[in-house]
């Protein structure tokens, strides 16, 4: 059974940070991703959604670039620091994965063109009658 949620003391229905990074964890599940690392504070926490080396970070505060240098698995954050409806949660998330697809999809055409240069003779062969 579903517990309702309550109401910022503000009244706008918003779900506190925490709050809302749960929701954003609970939706990526449902798309298939599971939580497989959290930092020491528990503040950060990576998912993946197969064994690929990528992962996607849910936070309530921004990578360093010091960070990003040093795990360059992480291909995309979606981080909350102010307190969001679900809707907004939702539209989030949705853009997260957005992003996810997007990397995976530059990261295969920059395999296969990868592939073509390190064998220029089966391009070729694949032209010739």
């Amino acid at each position: 059974m579903k517990r309702p949620s309550r109401p910022n003391p503000d009244g706008s229905g918003a779900l506190p940070p925490l709050r809302a990074l749960a929701e954003a964890g609970r939706l990526l599940a449902g798309h298939g991703f599971r939580e497989v690392a959290r930092n020491d504070r528990g503040d950060s926490l990576y998912f993946a959604r197969d064994a690929g080396p990528e992962r996607l970070r849910l936070s309530n505060h921004a990578r360093t670039p010091k960070q990003r240098r040093g795990h360059p698995e992480v291909v995309a954050s979606l981080v909350i620091r102010q307190p969001k409806t679900r809707g907004q949660v939702a539209a989030l998330v949705e853009a997260t994965l957005r992003n996810v697809a997007g990397h995976r999809l530059r990261a295969a055409q920059a395999g296969t063109a990868s592939r073509a240069a390190a064998d220029p003779s089966a391009e070729a062969s694949e032209g010739s009658p």
